[in-house]
């Protein structure tokens, strides 16, 4: 069970429960690293001159946690490998249609969303990204029919921090914001814009530097649904 402190502005009767979805709900460094690993095995043939290490450590560290579409991080991995056999436009297009396969969810994820729904909580999803490229990634993780609202930032022509996005998402779950609780792995783009909302803030720890903006902080999904209980005493 992972350490979390609340702020003492006293408990929220909780209706909604939204989430990020990189870093949060799917564990986006070891799908990375697995999809990596596998790319590399697929296209062995033409990347047989690079260590195989070497390719994977250089591509997680040039999509900075995915902050850097991979355009840009295989026209770097091209230019420093001298890879000639593949194309940037090849690798983008596999990663576009692999990465889905190699999705790996945190530990609890099911069953957090099913103790949440049992305690009759409504459920929504706010998550910067490409639109089909991160429903596919939804749906690989089979999470999809637990979730009243998914906005995806290129569906929604905005994305986190802006408030607009969080203001969307309440709107169309019937909430309102300091009824509700938002769980990320982001300082600014969850943590801080939730605040600025007026909702409840879970931080899921991470490497990252500790936000002290956050009302909760936690280490695994397991412990929201009894947060959620807390706060509707």
């Amino acid at each position: 069970m992972g350490a979390w402190h609340q702020k003492e502005e006293g408990k929220a009767i909780i209706e909604a429960v939204l989430f990020d979805l990189d870093g949060t709900l799917l564990d986006r460094e070891k799908s990375l690293i697995t999809f990596v690993s596998h790319q590399y095995d697929r296209l062995a043939p033409k990347l047989s001159s690079i260590p195989k290490e070497d390719y994977i450590s250089r591509f997680i560290e040039l999509d900075n946690n995915g902050y850097v579409w991979k355009d840009k991080v295989y026209k770097q991995l091209i230019n420093e490998f001298n890879i000639t056999a593949c194309s940037v436009q090849e690798l983008l297009d596999d990663y576009v249609s692999n990465f889905k396969h190699y999705c790996i969810p945190f530990q609890h994820l099911h069953r957090m969303l099913s103790e949440l729904k049992q305690q009759h909580i409504k459920l929504g999803m706010i998550t910067n990204g490409f639109g089909q490229f991160q429903l596919d990634n939804i749906r690989a993780l089979g999470i999809e029919q637990n979730f009243e609202v998914i906005l995806i930032s290129e569906c929604e022509g905005l994305k986190k921090p802006n408030l607009e996005i969080f203001d969307r998402a309440l709107a169309k779950l019937q909430v309102r914001a300091v009824s509700s609780m938002f769980v990320g792995d982001h300082a600014i783009n969850d943590i801080e814009a939730a605040k600025n909302m007026g909702m409840v803030a879970v931080w899921k720890r991470n490497d990252a530097s500790p936000t002290e903006k956050a009302d909760y902080i936690i280490d695994e999904l397991s412990e929201i649904p009894s947060l959620v209980q807390q706060g509707m005493k």
